[in-house]
């Protein structure tokens, strides 16, 4: 049997899900009412995530509202067809776990570098767009073949490594989701005094109780609905409170087409340079984020089926930041987010990534929808999304700990999480220092995440380590 029979046959069993204690596993078929109920859940898990990136790129290179508007679209249309082939498998091509694909933070500075090198050179923003679109286009083959010689690394890329990469995934996050909570990023920068501010503090605690006290009950439709439940009452209590602004939806068409390449493409090989090791690093977080999706899916995180799906999900990975690039919007990557929301809602089923995908692609051709979803106050996503970092970060531990934690595992989560999280919080040391440092290491997930590849690949194993690696080959 070949590999890819093999991997239909373990798609096509059934999930078995009562030692992971979820009420849909990968293969469960939940009804349509409550499919569509949890995939909203991830749509609002992953919104602010996607169009994020565009809304700062678009800001720095100075476009106007409307192109503003149009590459949003666009990165949630792109998100929809990428999560539907990440989720689906189509061939070789995704991994069939439920796991979102989306608007990737990792190539933020590398993109931002590369458009104001193009503004300085004279370029108009459109140009630099053809420009990033360029380089990101031929990037995305740096994972596809990547991704076929994911099964040479298996002996470096462990669960330890990619535990300890999910656990910084995860805690790297947290950091954001708190900032929202406390009035986000946009008050943080004002200093006016509504950053942290008691109103924001409370009705972010609220919706933080809230998905708390329903993910905790025992009725399974609660369990499914907190993180929805909880962003729709603090909805409710924004709009008598009176801090949602609808008025940018006037400016918003009610309908919009995907044009192919609509800024052109073009290429440069110094600007191509710092992409190459960007796509490297997001196919080992991607490793981290289907490893944790598998874990909290109650599937298998080594072993040969394991493997295939890692090797599927990194070549969708490369594939959909293909087709990203052509629909005018930036690399994909897949979400973490949604490991939170997996564990919160106990549905595993890649099924309900098919409507995830569907409303996300909705979302991208009826832009007014999507500008309701960007009207939602920041402490309340914070609530929320608050609780799903930390469970992406326990997953990476329960990762880690269940493939046993000798001095040597010990020292690569040591060093890599200290790492990792040291440049998130001292930034200041690239201070002073070319900019393809803090490109390159800017961000937890690259220092951290190449930190346990190379202490992985190393650091000597111990006898008894090796010997149970000959006896259970991967």
């Amino acid at each position: 049997m070949n590999p890819k029979e093999q991997l239909d046959n373990d798609i096509a069993e059934p999930s078995v899900v009562s030692k992971s204690g979820l009420i849909y596993g990968l293969n469960d078929k939940p009804p349509v009412v409550e499919a569509i109920f949890v995939a909203f859940q991830h749509v609002l898990a992953a919104f602010v995530g996607i169009i994020t990136p565009p809304i700062i790129i678009c800001t720095s290179l100075g476009l106007d509202a409307a192109n503003t508007s149009y590459l949003i679209s666009m990165s949630l249309f792109a998100s929809g067809i990428c999560t539907y082939i990440q989720c689906k498998r189509i061939g070789p091509i995704g991994s069939g776990l439920l796991s979102l694909q989306g608007t990737s933070f990792a190539f933020l500075g590398p993109i931002l570098g590369v458009g104001t090198v193009a503004l300085q050179k004279g370029s108009s923003p459109e140009q630099a767009l053809a420009l990033i679109f360029g380089v990101c286009l031929f990037g995305s083959f740096v994972a596809i073949i990547l991704s076929q010689f994911l099964h040479l690394f298996d002996k470096i890329i462990t669960p330890v490594v990619s535990g300890t990469v999910v656990m910084i995934i995860g805690l790297g996050l947290i950091k954001t989701g708190m900032i929202s909570l406390a009035g986000g990023a946009v008050a943080l920068a004002k200093k006016d005094g509504s950053f942290g501010s008691l109103q924001n503090l409370a009705l972010g605690g609220t919706v933080l109780l809230i998905v708390l006290f329903l993910t905790l009950s025992s009725n399974r439709f609660l369990r499914m609905g907190a993180i929805a439940i909880g962003l729709v009452v603090g909805f409710i209590i924004s709009l008598f409170i009176g801090i949602i602004d609808f008025s940018s939806l006037n400016q918003l068409p009610f309908f919009r087409l995907p044009i192919p390449f609509r800024y052109g493409i073009n290429f440069d090989f110094g600007a191509f340079l710092p992409f190459i090791l960007i796509y490297v690093l997001t196919a080992i977080e991607t490793v981290g984020d289907l490893t944790a999706t598998s874990a909290v899916s109650g599937e298998p995180v080594k072993g040969g089926v394991y493997i295939r799906r890692i090797k599927g999900g990194v070549l969708g990975d490369g594939v959909n930041s293909l087709i990203a690039a052509v629909l005018n919007t930036f690399p994909n990557t897949t979400f973490s987010q949604n490991n939170g929301v997996i564990q919160m809602t106990g549905v595993g089923s890649r099924y309900v990534g098919f409507f995830v995908a569907g409303i996300f692609a909705i979302l991208g051709l009826l832009p007014v929808i999507g500008g309701v979803f960007q009207a939602l106050p920041q402490p309340v996503l914070g609530g929320a999304t608050l609780v799903m970092f930390g469970s992406i970060a326990v997953a990476g531990l329960n990762i880690v700990v269940s493939a046993g934690l000798d001095r040597r595992s010990m020292i690569i989560v040591a060093v890599s999480l200290g790492l990792g999280l040291g440049v998130v919080f001292a930034p200041e040391i690239f201070v002073d220092k070319p900019p393809i440092f803090s490109n390159l290491f800017g961000s937890a997930i690259s220092t951290g995440g190449l930190t346990a590849i190379l202490l992985s690949w190393l650091l000597p194993r111990s006898k008894e380590e090796v010997l149970v690696s000959q006896e259970n080959p991967a």
